[in-house]
């Protein structure tokens, strides 16, 4: 997770559906300082996993959302994504529901910048209902927050396995503050007065008004010790003197290896996958057994294979999703293995084969969906030699188009989807919304819109 510099970075970003979990945090979203009630480690934690699960809908978005637009996912992974085990789950509801009144104000690190907005509310709108037994909630946030996360300027690389790691609100604070300077040529953070760190660390509002000694003694030495032992930066306070009084403090910021204890094992659930599998009618608690048997990695990469596999028109419906995707684990890069006798796995083609053919044989998925658009007389061939780029190119090309244009492959798409029983309401929903390009069916876009331009073998070498 690098980039060339965290204070003006347009490479790209590792988030939640491709290869890791995070979060292009905005410079104008460094420092949150509370102003009408105190805000908790867990509500802080929440809080950030919603910024970057909304943050990945809305990079697969073609489109910024309508004002009205809520982001959803099932509490539960929510809550594990924050490291939690999921005790916290009563308390997380009040803090959720607290969010919509509680008011901070945002403010860069940046020199000069000062506060960016005065007085937000976290979020907009919130909502909790049970699906199926499953507690869900549902969020919306500001328009200018909502722009900064889709196209930020300039951002800071958040780790959510990082923070999941940290155990005080100020640590979590220093570190976002902190990390936006990893790559910093000067290694040093703005210099600031007293004030605004206890203002910054703080969970209080109006800040710690406490004498910096004492502050410093019982928070910061506490979250600097806790940084250098638990990520991959290491900071060392600078005190600024006016006579004997510290009157400005900044911190030294080096970049050096992750911690030995960051393993695998300590990696916060994926909520954006929990949502996918959802769409697909994998339940969460099957989903989170496949995930501790063969990593988050290897179940996001089978999930795009039976997502294309699913969205394919040529090959008959995948009637139980888990049974094919626990399939497509097992047998990955192994010789055939028979199914369970208590499953009823419906695979069209051996297990071991079945994540090549949702590759090698999506360019077929809407080769019997009549189109109405017309395509150009010459079927063309496009430009690029690998799968996944193919992919990518078709999904930048339907952005690109008119959005009357592209509704009508996502009409075809729906249709494709009823045809074969997977027009859930979940789909449905984010149909409506204008999220067309993610999960199940931006797969299924992608497949009508490319078969129908470029012929059916379009994904094939």
């Amino acid at each position: 997770m690098t980039a060339s510099s965290p204070l003006s970075s347009s490479a790209p970003t590792r988030v939640v559906g491709t290869d890791g979990l995070e979060l292009r945090k905005p410079h104008e979203m460094i420092v949150m300082v509370p102003r009408s009630a105190r805000v908790t480690l867990t509500a802080r934690r929440i809080y950030t996993v919603l910024l970057q699960v909304s943050q990945a809908r809305l990079t697969a978005m073609a489109s910024m959302p309508l004002a009205d637009f809520m982001f959803e996912a099932p509490l539960a992974a929510v809550l594990r994504t924050t490291g939690s085990d999921g005790a916290d789950r009563t308390a997380a509801k009040r803090y959720l529901g607290e969010m919509r009144s509680l008011e901070v104000d945002w403010e860069s690190t940046a020199p000069g910048d000062g506060v960016k907005w005065r007085g937000f509310s976290m979020l907009s709108e919130v909502a909790l209902e049970v699906r199926r037994g499953e507690t869900w909630v549902s969020w919306s946030f500001p328009p200018s927050i909502m722009t900064a996360l889709r196209e930020p300027s300039r951002w800071a690389r958040i780790e959510l396995d990082v923070l999941a790691r940290l155990s005080t609100y100020a640590a979590i604070a220093l570190y976002e503050i902190c990390v936006r300077y990893r790559d910093n040529p000067g290694g040093v953070t703005s210099r600031k007065p007293v004030g605004w760190w206890t203002d910054a660390l703080s969970n209080l509002p109006g800040g710690d008004r406490r004498e910096w000694r004492k502050f410093k003694n019982e928070r910061v030495k506490e979250a600097v010790a806790e940084i250098n032992q638990e990520t991959d930066l290491e900071i060392e306070l600078i005190e600024h003197r006016q006579g004997r009084v510290v009157d400005e403090v900044q911190f030294a910021v080096r970049r050096r290896a992750r911690s030995p204890f960051a393993t695998s094992a300590d990696k916060p659930v994926d909520a954006n996958l929990v949502l996918r599998a959802e769409t697909l009618g994998i339940r969460e608690i099957k989903l989170d057994g496949l995930i501790k048997e063969f990593g988050d990695d290897r179940v996001r990469e089978q999930l795009d294979a039976l997502e294309r596999r699913a969205a394919n028109n040529s090959l008959r419906a995948v009637d139980n999703a888990y049974s094919y995707l626990r399939s497509l684990l097992r047998n990955e890069r192994e010789a055939p293995a028979p199914a369970d006798v208590d499953e009823e796995p419906d695979l069209e083609s051996p297990p071991a084969q079945a994540a090549a053919e949702a590759v090698a044989s999506s360019g077929a998925a809407a080769a019997t969906t009549a189109v109405t658009i017309a395509t150009p007389s010459a079927t063309p061939t496009p430009p690029v030699d690998s799968a996944g780029e193919r992919i990518r190119t078709m999904r930048r090309e339907i952005e690109a188009l008119p959005q009357a244009q592209r509704q009508v492959w996502v009409d075809r798409a729906l249709q494709a989807l009823a045809a074969k029983g997977l027009l859930t309401a979940i789909v449905s929903r984010r149909a409506a919304q204008g999220d067309v390009m993610h999960g199940l069916l931006g797969s299924m876009v992608v497949q009508t819109y490319a078969a129908a331009t470029y012929g059916a073998d379009w994904n094939t070498a």
